[in-house]
């Protein structure tokens, strides 16, 4: 009998192992791929908008020349953070099922890659399974096709090819100035009326720049309707025009899959944000916590990121020790 397990090896869960650890319990992490998959998952040469400060856990510092970091010394750092503190850790196995065990706490069946499983019980439970593994889908015809992907990696695949973004933020813009770098050519289709608020302050004058000078090509008030083989058609103003097309970036954004919360009974609001006590982050069922983004409002998923959702792990390990 465990008398923590942690369901989620990101920033976040890493952060309430080691304050769990402070406080004298030794917690077990699952983790269904690497730790810190969702950072893995990133644009290869993708720079954080927050600073290194504000990425730290457990008390470690982030060293680092830039004034932000970059996804790859965020990597270093947390797996760094991980063995020093060394976290129980057990990677590319996945929680099939959680259930409520009748001896009280709870009971997890895993899986490893090669499909043996196995039943790990523990007393308490923190979910902090993030949510980069859901993209949200457009639910349109051809979202399907294998030329299209909700994750940008980096830009050389792209070199000479006509690709449409779907999306307007950060993830948006960061992924459009790559293309156009080297050689695509690139129409961002977004479905706000102007440019997103939320675009780093650096990075918008030289995009908007780019938009002035016809190196990107941006439609405003506008939706993909549908995505083909060679072509992809958008509307913008009610008139609806084919673009001819090689791939699709459809950067709209995650959302957390709260399924197992939903499965042990944790009450929900009607839009499906989870309720849980700010306090603690424990959930209305007894001994379940929620850390990082799963706890995050159904409206807006990344109100929750690493710069808050690392906070978590204290008021969760207080609680449990009392």
């Amino acid at each position: 009998m465990e008398q923590v397990v942690i369901v989620g090896a990101g920033p976040c869960g890493l952060s309430a192992a080691i304050e769990l650890k402070k406080l004298g319990i030794d917690p077990l992490i699952i983790e269904k791929e690497c730790v810190v998959h969702s950072i893995y998952l990133y644009p290869t040469y993708m720079q954080f908008f927050s600073t290194p400060e504000l990425l730290e856990i457990g008390g470690y510092p982030f060293s680092t020349p830039n004034e932000k970091p970059y996804r790859q010394e965020a990597l270093t750092y947390y797996r760094n953070v991980a063995a020093r503190s060394e976290l129980r850790i057990r990677a590319y196995h996945t929680v099939t099922d959680i259930v409520q065990a009748d001896t009280g706490g709870f009971q997890l069946q895993v899986e490893n890659r090669s499909g043996a499983r196995s039943i790990v019980e523990t007393q308490k439970l923190v979910l902090a399974t993030g949510y980069f593994d859901h993209p949200n889908l457009i639910g349109i015809p051809g979202e399907s096709l294998a030329k299209v992907t909700h994750y940008y990696r980096e830009a050389h695949p792209y070199g000479g090819t006509k690709v449409v973004i779907i999306g307007g933020n950060n993830s948006a813009i960061d992924a459009a100035m790559d293309l156009m770098r080297t050689g695509a050519e690139v129409t961002v289709v977004y479905r706000g009326p102007t440019y997103s608020p939320n675009i780093k302050p650096w990075v918008r004058p030289i995009f908007e720049s780019m938009v002035n000078k016809g190196r990107v090509r941006m439609l405003f008030s506008s939706q993909v309707m549908s995505i083909e083989e060679q072509t992809v058609t958008v509307r913008s103003n009610g008139e609806e025009t084919q673009l001819a097309n090689d791939f699709v970036l459809a950067l709209t954004g995650f959302r957390p899959n709260r399924s197992l919360l939903t499965k042990l009974g944790s009450s929900m609001q009607p839009d499906g944000t989870p309720n849980f006590h700010t306090d603690s982050m424990e959930t209305s069922v007894p001994g379940l916590y929620l850390a990082g983004v799963v706890a995050a409002s159904a409206a807006d998923a990344n109100e929750i990121f690493i710069e808050t959702g690392r906070h978590h792990g204290t008021l969760i390990a207080r609680h449990i020790t009392g």
